[in-house]
């Protein structure tokens, strides 16, 4: 099993990559509706709708254009690469609708900005 650093992480919105970047979620989720029969003795399930959602964390900065792109009620096509975006790397592509946007300045610390997504549409999982 492979295991990655955390610095080769890389995120695009609308083409170019996000400055500043600290970190990343990303969280899929998948509905499940019961289909269980009357006389059936326990409970069974099938598979539904798929989604997804995120995350981005980075170090505040005004002058980056992709930073500043990422406001509430915004949509954006991103690419998240996990292990960097080196050839063979996986990466999840998809479009998202900034859903927040927070900044945060402590006293003696580096500001900081949030930005939550709501997937909208597909997530594709490949590779660079």
């Amino acid at each position: 099993m492979a295991t990655h650093h955390g610095k080769e992480g890389v995120v695009t919105a609308g083409g170019t990559g996000v400055g500043e970047l600290t970190g990343f979620t990303l969280e899929t989720t998948a509905d499940v509706v019961e289909d269980t029969a009357l006389t059936d003795a326990t409970k069974s399930f099938v598979a539904g709708r798929t989604s997804f959602s995120g995350t981005l964390e980075m170090h505040y900065d005004e002058t980056d254009s992709p930073q500043q792109t990422l406001t509430a009620g915004s949509s954006i096509a991103f690419i998240l690469l996990p292990e960097g975006n080196a050839s063979g790397d996986e990466s999840f592509t998809g479009t998202g609708i900034v859903t927040g946007m927070s900044v945060n300045n402590a006293m003696d610390g580096i500001v900081s900005r949030s930005v939550t997504f709501q997937g909208t549409g597909t997530l594709t999982r490949g590779t660079v």
